[in-house]
């Protein structure tokens, strides 16, 4: 009568099936995590990095078509400065350039379109549709990125009050003067857009503007914003306002 022989383990000793298959679900769930973390990796450098060339090339190509629309219809008659209104554009229309020293490497003839929904934002500034135009009596508000998508106001630290803030529109310059800025705002603060900010339902008698963003500049948890007033107007047709040089 023939016998098989059992294998011999050594006391404490796991069993052979057992440790294999430890390993093979070991060796998976690593797979999984170097997975996920390459996955992570390749988001962030998105994010980061290639959303701000993407950006960069929309807002060139903003620039130029809208340039060339001004170029192409020129003011038909001056009109003085107190009396100009610029028209509302159509929603995603690109319809002035932003320019503010202080931050010239991100904002110099930066394209201002209407609204502040994502790929508005992606091509520039935003206009808060709801609020005023430039020139206007009540609050011109804009929006803009302070990380990825070209990070235009990366910078809105450098800012201070007395700094100077220039909207080019194809009939004017106009020129508000920063007065005062909050950073620690949350993303319900919607007050600070309102035609007196902070004064809900109060009627406006000044020519204001409100830029705001992110806050920290990589997180989306707070806002920072910055109020100015209009502090002068000059028709297209007269030029840039002086010392503002290279624009387009």
């Amino acid at each position: 009568m023939s016998s098989v022989a059992l294998p011999i383990r050594t006391p404490g000793s796991p069993p052979p099936r057992r440790r294999g298959r430890g390993r093979a679900v070991v060796r998976g769930v690593g797979e999984v995590f170097i997975t996920l973390g390459v996955l992570l990796l390749l988001m962030t450098v998105y994010q980061l990095w290639w959303t701000n060339v993407e950006s960069a090339q929309a807002i060139a190509v903003e620039r130029d078509v809208l340039t060339q629309q001004w170029r192409n219809t020129p003011v038909v008659a001056a009109v003085p400065a107190e009396e100009l209104v610029e028209p509302k554009p159509k929603f995603g229309e690109a319809f002035a350039l932003l320019y503010i020293p202080r931050m010239r490497d991100k904002v110099w003839a930066l394209p201002i379109n209407q609204g502040t929904g994502k790929d508005v934002l992606a091509r520039g500034a935003g206009h808060y549709v709801r609020s005023a135009m430039p020139g206007e009596v009540g609050n011109f508000a804009i929006a803009a990125h302070r990380s990825t998508h070209a990070e235009p106001f990366a910078d809105i630290d450098r800012l201070r009050v007395g700094d100077k803030v220039y909207v080019q529109t194809k009939q004017a310059w106009y020129t508000y003067t920063l007065q005062k800025d909050d950073p620690t705002l949350t993303p319900y603060d919607v007050w600070v857009v309102a035609p007196v900010p902070g004064e809900p339902g109060a009627t406006p008698t000044k020519k204001l503007i409100t830029m705001t963003t992110c806050t920290p500049r990589y997180g989306s948890t707070g806002r920072w914003a910055w109020w100015g007033e209009l502090t002068s107007v000059q028709p297209a047709s007269a030029g840039a306002p002086d010392g503002l040089s290279g624009t387009a």
